[in-house]
């Protein structure tokens, strides 16, 4: 999961290093590379299989089989066009700290639908985040005018979307596959933007760009994030999720010259030391797990 917010953060920087490209562009052509990485993550996965191909489409991997891939489908797409609508509208640190909000509704939608109990260390660690958001949204944002303030609104489609996201992930990614969503988003991202965009006009230096973010930052993070949702509970993934803020605000910073103030760089240390103490509450109770089912795996087998 940290090399999966490594990857996510990467987004801001790139798309700063586009000429031309904005908005809807940008949405389009990320979201056809990411729905091509995933082809090909299901292509290596079907691996020796080409000697018995899919009668149909319907049957491929990567085609949805229920409504809830669907669904993902939908939750994946609005991700990805509000982030890449909002970064072109606003900093790249103000649409890392609006999706910040992630673990606080995610919590919050676990232990209301889900009725999953949330750790002590899980909620001390979503409140001590949510205090250094505060600080940040309140010194360094909330003096934001006209379409920088839109930007941080389009923005709050990440978090609300993601947070229902890992729900479902956390519901279903035990019984079945999740990763065709991502394949699904990519492409109703895509198709929703191309209107808007047509005639296509992008330059080779930008769509060099655009593959990076479609490929590494977007497709193989996200194949990677629907994998840990089988290891980890919704609650750990989103306050995880957490460090693309401060990897994010970081290569901005560094890479593209974009200042955070003072409240920011306060903010970001209390939501990294929130994710150090979560970590390191939970290793030992979910080590204790792991070690217990593996025992009873073992005792069937035996029997």
């Amino acid at each position: 999961m940290v090399l999966t917010t490594a990857l996510w953060s990467l987004g801001g920087t790139l798309t700063r290093m586009l000429d031309d490209a904005k908005g809807l562009e940008v949405t389009f052509w990320r979201s056809v590379f990411a729905a091509l990485t995933v082809g090909v993550w299901f292509a290596l996965q079907r691996g020796g299989s080409r000697s018995h191909p899919a009668p149909s489409p319907y049957s491929s991997p990567w085609w949805p089989r229920g409504p809830v891939q669907w669904l993902g489908g939908v939750l994946w797409a609005i991700m990805f066009t509000c982030f890449t609508v909002s970064m072109s509208m606003t900093q790249v640190a103000n649409v890392l700290i609006t999706q910040s909000l992630t673990p606080i509704f995610t919590a919050l939608l676990a232990w209301k639908w889900l009725h999953k109990p949330v750790s002590r260390s899980t909620w001390l660690a979503v409140v001590v985040a949510f205090l250094g958001i505060c600080t940040m949204y309140i010194f360094d944002v909330a003096g934001l005018q006209g379409p920088q303030i839109l930007g941080v609104v389009v923005a709050l489609g990440i978090p609300s979307a993601a947070a229902l996201n890992w729900i479902l992930l956390q519901r279903t990614g035990q019984t079945q596959d999740m990763t065709p969503a991502v394949w699904v988003g990519s492409c109703i991202s895509a198709a929703v933007a191309l209107p808007f965009i047509w005639p296509l006009h992008v330059s080779l230096h930008d769509l060099t760009v655009l593959a990076l973010l479609g490929v590494v930052q977007l497709g193989i993070p996200c194949i990677l994030a629907v994998r840990v949702t089988q290891h980890l509970s919704a609650a750990e993934v989103s306050l995880l999720a957490l460090l693309e803020v401060v990897f994010g605000i970081v290569l901005s910073a560094t890479l593209t010259g974009e200042r955070p103030g003072h409240a920011t760089l306060v903010g970001g240390a209390a939501v990294l030391a929130a994710l150090v103490y979560n970590e390191w509450a939970t290793a030992s109770p979910r080590a204790a797990r792991a070690r217990s089912q593996t025992s009873r795996t073992g005792s069937s087998l035996r029997e």
